[in-house]
């Protein structure tokens, strides 16, 4: 004798509220992919910016420089140029197209041209002014380079500092 059981198979799906629950996981796990990216994304142009701004700042005392070492080596066949000629105390604007300093700070935003090279000449418009700030004492120049830009409703600066010395 043989007896025949019935089983009954219930097929249960998703209700309602666990399809809600589920939708609910997924968004709040996209949201914060979404908002990990976002968040990268704006320290990586904040980085882009400060990288950019230690280059222009670090450009203004090579610029200094340039007109130091080039009074040095037209002295020495003009014993009328001095080391410092041409580098006077105060606040100044200059590009790598500068030759002497003789434009007083005006926080004037730098431009960059075709090439990439900043100057206050040609080019579009940047968010970055650079100002150089000098002192002198007997043998040394006190050279202060701050750079300051806008981003995102922040300002920021960078400032380099390097002391120039007769060295000849």
């Amino acid at each position: 004798m043989l007896k025949c059981l019935n089983v009954k198979i219930m097929k249960r799906g998703f209700t309602l509220l666990e399809v809600i629950v589920a939708i609910f996981v997924i968004m709040v796990g996209i949201a914060g992919t979404l908002g990990i990216i976002q968040q990268a994304i704006s320290y990586i142009q904040l980085s882009s910016s400060r990288l950019t701004a230690n280059y222009l700042a670090q450009e203004g005392i090579e610029i200094v420089r340039n007109i130091r070492d080039t009074n040095w080596l037209e002295g020495r066949t003009n014993p009328g140029i001095t080391w410092s000629d041409g580098i006077p105390s105060g606040n100044w604007e200059a590009d790598y197209k500068t030759q002497n300093l003789t434009r007083s700070y005006a926080s004037t935003y730098l431009n960059i041209d075709n090439s990439s090279f900043y100057s206050y000449s040609s080019g579009s418009p940047t968010k970055f002014k650079r100002k150089i700030s000098i002192a002198k004492d007997t043998d040394i120049l006190k050279i202060s380079v701050q750079v300051e830009w806008q981003e995102k409703g922040r300002n920021y600066q960078v400032t380099v500092q390097e002391n120039l010395y007769k060295w000849y």
